[in-house]
């Protein structure tokens, strides 16, 4: 085909799309029969586990679920993971870091008396620990795309982001319900107004990226682009349902209207920014008087600058710049939001999104699909519109948010969810592996008040959880479930960005078990930093032991991720992270042999070698092992190991211990 003729074909292409895209938005209420008999959209049944006769790898209700699906293919389980192995798996699922040699060791020792006693009260430790938060804590932020910054040309810093951080690991490690933990998020300030934390989760609605559009957030396409941003994250985040697709027309895939995209909207018109200043009224009108002074000054510096000649210029600048250097720093804040009734947004069907072509207007109400009673739509000034929102979201009228959050726990512990795609419930997301599993899990959710921990306990208990990686794959098994998608063996993952840089860390004796403040910026290459915006903004922590802190606590800078974190497939946090990609490239093993952090890690490795086991080159090769991969080496990987420090020095061999397949995997 020639170019030209390419180009024909392309355009013709184009005019096509353009033109379904562009028919004029459907603006009924109506549903197709079809569409509303999806099994997401459908009431959570009251599923009982199935009873298909006597089995000794029938362990718990959840495993009843699974064996009778492989029984069925004629599929059977997996022998029992080992004790280093489980024990491993579950420290790194629910921290994020590994056992310690001495904790294998004692696990291995009492569960040769009783196995199942030794596991229990080893899932109950791990669930008590602190960095229980900080784990399970990172995979949330990753679904509601926290960042510090908001992104765009300017990448503007939010004061004091951290804050919403550590509310969230505080209320993981709290167990809060997960109920009252998004209602929080979606209408902290109006449940509980004046309260700090109430106000800090509220922050939810301020960490998408924001176009500011020279420095003006008020103007309508901004404040048009920002609701769109905040609807589509509770699409996503909650419902699991891509209700941005309904923006423009009416969904093409799913059963969501138009109407009903800019009726979810309407919950949020009168949510405006608010930072809330942590010091007195006296001190923070000073601040205010001080801040206001500079900035005239330096605008009526950059007025008289544009018009000097070369040389005044340029002093003008450094004016202008050691006078923002002077500029006060802000007080302790809470980046928050509040109502504004008199600055509501009027919410309209917009006409293919386009803010300027406004058609019906609309007010508060839940999709159509999951209200189908529900008629009336609540006037726009009803009060507390986002409670309203989240008393509906975690109503039993609602069965997608239970559904959702089982799922995702569900992933985090088995690589894969029972619903593949975590973000998409509708019709062209993923049907469930185990649908009668799935509502089996989110009543039991609902029913023990929406506390994540029991639901973490319950599947970790399980047979199908514990069961081993290591089978040898079966004709029957590869060619009925070549993705396991009905569990008959355990999925082996790779270790997350942070969870590696985090076990660098923890094997080499460096890590700073700090919790909570500001977060760090680690030094990084200067190229890097003149590329923001503001390079000033990127402030190295002083304190050089805040560099060996763990990962959730380095900044989440949208426009500057660390090299190491983003080889290793840290998301960009520029929209919502269903699940971590681990992808297999060579930049990764670049990164691990040649790369700052790895080199500088493994040369404490080397020195805490050095320390533990004296100069005998066997007993450190066996504490080496120990540390990175939780078992002792082979004789095959032991001999390896000792002939190459024949020739290689310590900090080499601690260098190869990170490269193995042993220490960036769980199996």
């Amino acid at each position: 085909m020639s170019r030209r003729a390419f180009q024909v074909l392309a355009l013709g292409a184009f005019s096509l799309i353009w033109h379904y895209l562009a028919l004029p938005a459907e603006s009924g209420d109506s549903q197709s029969p079809e569409a509303a008999k999806h099994w997401s959209f459908l009431p959570i049944r009251d599923a009982q586990p199935p009873d298909f006769g006597a089995s000794d790898r029938k362990q718990s209700p959840l495993d009843a679920f699974v064996f009778q699906r492989l029984q069925a293919k004629g599929l059977r389980p997996a022998k029992p993971a080992s004790a280093h192995e489980l024990i491993r798996r579950a420290a790194y699922d629910l921290t994020g870091l590994p056992p310690t040699p001495e904790e294998i060791a004692a696990f291995v020792r009492d569960s040769q008396t009783n196995a199942d006693t030794a596991y229990a009260a080893l899932i109950d430790r791990l669930l008590a620990s602190p960095h229980y938060g900080e784990r399970w804590g990172q995979l949330w932020l990753d679904v509601i795309r926290f960042a510090e910054t908001e992104g765009f040309e300017y990448d503007r810093h939010l004061p004091d982001g951290w804050r919403f951080r550590d509310y969230v690991i505080r209320s993981f490690n709290n167990d809060n319900p997960f109920d009252l933990f998004l209602k929080e998020q979606l209408a902290g300030d109006e449940i509980r107004p004046g309260y700090e934390d109430a106000q800090i989760a509220a922050g939810f609605h301020r960490l998408g990226a924001v176009r500011r559009n020279a420095g003006n957030p008020d103007i309508a396409l901004s404040r048009n682009e920002v609701l769109t941003e905040r609807t589509d994250i509770v699409g996503s985040a909650f419902l699991g349902l891509t209700v941005g697709c309904a923006r423009c027309h009416d969904h093409k895939l799913d059963p969501i209207l138009q109407k009903d995209y800019y009726r979810l909207q309407a919950y949020l018109a009168a949510t405006h920014e608010h930072n809330i200043l942590l010091v007195p009224k006296t001190e923070q009108l000073a601040w205010e008087k001080e801040t206001a002074r500079i900035k005239k000054e330096v605008a009526r510096l950059k007025k008289q600058a544009a018009n000097a000649e070369e040389n005044a210029g340029e002093e003008l600048k450094a004016e202008i710049a050691a006078l923002q250097k002077q500029t006060p720093a802000q007080p302790p804040t809470i980046t928050s939001i509040r109502n504004d009734p008199e600055k509501r947004t009027p919410i309209h069907v917009l006409t293919r999104g386009v803010w300027e072509l406004k058609g019906e207007p609309v007010g508060m109400r839940p999709p159509s699909i999951l209200t189908p009673a529900a008629k009336e739509e609540l006037p726009a000034d009803s009060p507390q519109p986002r409670t309203r929102l989240a008393d509906w979201l975690t109503s039993s009228s609602n069965p997608l948010t239970a559904r959702v959050i089982v799922n995702r726990v569900w992933q985090h512990h088995f690589g894969v969810g029972i619903v593949k795609s975590a973000n998409d419930f509708g019709r062209h997301g993923d049907r469930p592996s185990h649908p009668e599993l799935l509502d089996f899990l989110a009543s039991r959710l609902v029913n023990n008040g929406w506390r994540l921990k029991a639901l973490h306990r319950f599947i970790m208990l399980s047979h199908a959880y514990r069961q081993s990686s290591h089978v040898p794959p079966t004709e029957m098994a590869t060619k009925l479930d070549p993705e396991n998608r009905l569990l008959w063996k355990f999925n082996r993952r790779r270790l997350t960005a942070e969870e590696i840089r985090d076990t660098m860390l923890h094997v080499s004796g460096r890590l700073n078990p700090e919790a909570g403040g500001a977060s760090v910026m680690l030094p990084v290459d200067e190229e890097l930093i003149k590329l923001s915006y503001k390079p000033e903004q990127w402030r190295i922590s002083r304190d050089p032991a805040d560099q060996h802190r763990r990962s959730v606590y380095l900044i989440a800078k949208r426009n500057l991720r660390l090299p190491f974190m983003e080889v290793f497939d840290q998301p960009t946090m520029l929209s919502s992270c269903a699940r971590r990609e681990s992808g297999t490239h060579a930049p990764q093993a670049l990164e691990l042999l040649n790369g700052k952090t790895a080199n500088r890690l493994a040369a404490a490795l080397a020195v805490r070698l050095q320390r533990d086991a004296g100069s005998n080159a066997s007993a450190q090769v066996e504490r080496a092992y120990l540390l990175a991969t939780g078992r002792p080496p082979t004789s095959a990987e032991a001999k390896l190991a000792t002939d190459f420090l024949k020739d290689q020095s310590l900090k080499e061999f601690a260098l190869a211990m990170f490269n193995l397949n042993a220490f960036l995997y769980v199996n």
